[in-house]
């Protein structure tokens, strides 16, 4: 699975990945391409996390769940520009 998301990165010019300290990415990442980071990656996991408690809109047991495709467009595309460009819109 990571060999193949891999090879799809790689035309956007990813050469390095941020990983924690698995033995999996040892096999598959050179020390050059693997960053060993835990705080990095605690970083990222919050983002993560972040997303999803911000984006209700996508889970269906909520108040505010959207069955339209359009509107879970829109509402990921506010959350993009606000949290990770800086830009309210």
């Amino acid at each position: 699975m990571f060999l193949k998301l891999k090879r799809l990165l790689k035309p956007f010019g990813i050469e390095q990945f941020l990983t924690d300290k698995l033995k999996t990415y040892e096999r598959h990442l050179t020390k050059e391409e693997r960053i060993v980071s835990k705080y990095k990656m605690q970083k990222i996991e919050r983002k993560h996390l972040t997303l999803r408690t911000r984006i209700k809109r996508l889970q269906r047991k909520t108040i505010c769940f959207s069955k339209i495709v359009p509107m879970h467009d829109l509402v990921i595309g506010l959350y993009i520009n606000k949290y990770e460009l800086g830009r309210d819109i």
